[in-house]
């Protein structure tokens, strides 16, 4: 089995990895990833967009290590790290210690996904959320199957749990997916009932309810602008009205985002598990471990349909973006080797050999001589369709915006990657000219970000329509009286009212931005006189 382990697992790993050290130190931050580094030089207990951790984290690196991409997206390499090593002890708790297959199986998938390659790879706040979920969800388990064992289970696994959940809600709100998951298992299951009167399960969601202090603080002070904002986001408040088209939508690109490899796979630990409950046989009974009285796959499948169901309700009245449902997957990974890995089941069981010689050697080893990979072509196929995807986002974020090969307007948001060391040098040389450090604002909250990057200057502000973290940073007392530069673009161009605070402006200087003699954007540089705003 190994030469084919290798064959369809390890060398697509490894070009998944480069892949993906290409993209972490040799790409320039995606607009968003800007955003939020920039809201980690301003500190505060939450900010307008997200809760704060991701901007935490961003600001005590830049302060330990300077600002570089290195530094941008040294906390992806973290947290892929302890993600992965999460996914190792999962693999070895329902596989056994000595499995060598199935870890390297999941990691594989996982890279394989579009959503996984592409939200581990940003330095956005998804990478903290899914890796602070699953060890969460691990020590919840661990904790659950321990109760079930002695009746008591390890208070560091349940207050580890707590811990972890709570830091992925200061990361995102739907971490509150994978609570309610850990909730309806307590409740679903006759045997973990006696929790319930535990006092350690009510210190447990005291311990993780409190990271929300710092969002609820900051929207006391802010006249709960986050709040409103995730509200008008998530509701239609123009009017109730069904939208049938969304959720296909949804589940559409849910679908090709998470793979339609793995969604097949887990589609089939899905039958297995209705037909084994319809037998009366345990879940866990096909698994090479001691884990058929887990509650694994009873919070597993919770937090995937609680997570899944209630985003698709959600899409019928208001659009739910696939991302979204990130959380649902994470437990489900683990149990997709049974799918792939054919493996022979424990000696001495009915109708099976009982193992001598040699093949006693293989099981001392947890290796079946007669284990094999099964679905090699589909496996193989879903390593491609996720190596296609990383290629693709590599060369869209690294060498050339695709878009630039067949439209002047598609994708504007990945052509805002280019030209910044052009742009800022453009930048810095008008404001030289006016003196006195003029207040440099552009159009928007990307391009702001992006220059405030570039520029390593925090102070950069973006005056646009719509309300983002750059509203709650303006001082107008402050600059009242500074000259200004205004960056622009056709994406987000001057607007009349924003020159009418100006009694003199400048002619704008076009910034044009092109790789290997392709033209890709165009920004402009303009003089503002005596501000007035």
């Amino acid at each position: 089995m190994a030469s084919k382990f290798f064959k369809f697992i390890l060398l697509p790993l490894f070009a998944f990895l480069l892949l993906r050290l290409v993209f972490w130190f040799a790409t320039f931050p995606n607009p968003d990833e800007a955003y939020y580094w920039l809201w980690g030089q301003h500190p505060a207990f939450s900010y307008y967009d997200h809760p704060p951790l991701q901007a935490w984290v961003q600001g005590l690196f830049t302060a330990a290590f300077g600002r570089s991409a290195f530094t941008l997206r040294l906390p992806n390499v973290i947290s892929n790290g302890v993600f992965f090593y999460t996914y190792y002890q999962i693999t070895r708790y329902l596989y056994g210690e000595h499995d060598r297959y199935s870890l390297w199986l999941v990691v594989t998938l996982v890279l394989a996904s579009p959503l996984y390659f592409l939200f581990l790879a940003l330095a956005w706040h998804d990478h903290l959320l899914i890796t602070l979920s699953l060890v969460s969800a691990y020590l919840f388990i661990r904790f659950l199957d321990g109760y079930l064992a002695n009746g008591k289970g390890k208070s560091w696994r349940l207050y580890g749990a707590s811990v972890a959940i709570g830091l992925a809600g200061l990361c995102k709100y739907t971490a509150v997916f994978v609570a309610l998951g850990f909730a309806a298992t307590v409740v679903s299951d006759q045997r973990l009932h006696p929790l319930l009167r535990d006092r350690r399960i009510y210190l447990a969601v005291a311990i993780a309810t409190s990271a929300i202090l710092p969002i609820l603080l900051w929207n006391y002070t802010n006249d709960f602008q986050s709040f409103r904002y995730y509200f008008d986001r998530s509701l239609n408040t123009t009017g109730f009205r069904f939208q049938f088209a969304e959720p296909l939508k949804f589940l559409l690109f849910s679908v090709l985002m998470l793979s339609p490899v793995n969604c097949w796979a887990i589609f089939q630990i899905l039958i297995r598990r209705q037909k084994a409950e319809g037998r009366g046989q345990k879940v866990f009974e096909s698994y090479p471990t001691n884990t058929s009285d887990s509650v694994y796959q009873t919070v597993a499948l919770w937090v995937f349909g609680i997570s899944t169901i209630t985003l698709t309700a959600i899409s019928l009245v208001y659009t739910a973006l696939y991302y979204w449902n990130i959380l649902a997957y994470l437990l489900l990974f683990p149990l997709l080797p049974t799918v792939f890995i054919k493996r022979r089941q424990k000696a001495g069981g009915r109708g099976q050999k009982v193992l001598t010689g040699k093949d006693r050697d293989f099981k001392d080893e947890g290796i079946s001589p007669s284990s094999h990979l099964r679905r090699s072509s589909l496996l193989l196929s879903g390593q491609l369709y996720g190596l296609l995807f990383a290629v693709l986002l590599v060369v869209n974020y690294s060498i050339l915006p695709l878009a630039s090969l067949v439209s002047k307007e598609a994708d504007p948001e990945s052509r805002m990657l280019f030209g910044w060391k052009d742009v800022a040098a453009v930048v810095s040389k008008q404001a030289a000219q006016l003196g006195d450090e003029p207040l440099l604002v552009t159009t928007d909250y990307r391009s702001a970000s992006a220059l405030a990057y570039q520029l390593k200057n925090r102070n950069v502000i973006a005056i646009a329509d719509r309300i983002d973290q750059f509203d709650f940073w303006y001082n107008h007392d402050k600059f009242s009286t500074k000259d200004v530069l205004i960056l622009s673009d056709d994406w987000h161009p001057v607007t009349p009212k924003l020159l009418s605070q100006f009694q003199q402006t400048s002619a704008p200087i076009t910034v044009p931005v092109t790789r290997f003699g392709i033209w890709i954007k165009d920004y402009y540089v303009m003089k503002a006189i005596n501000i007035g705003i």
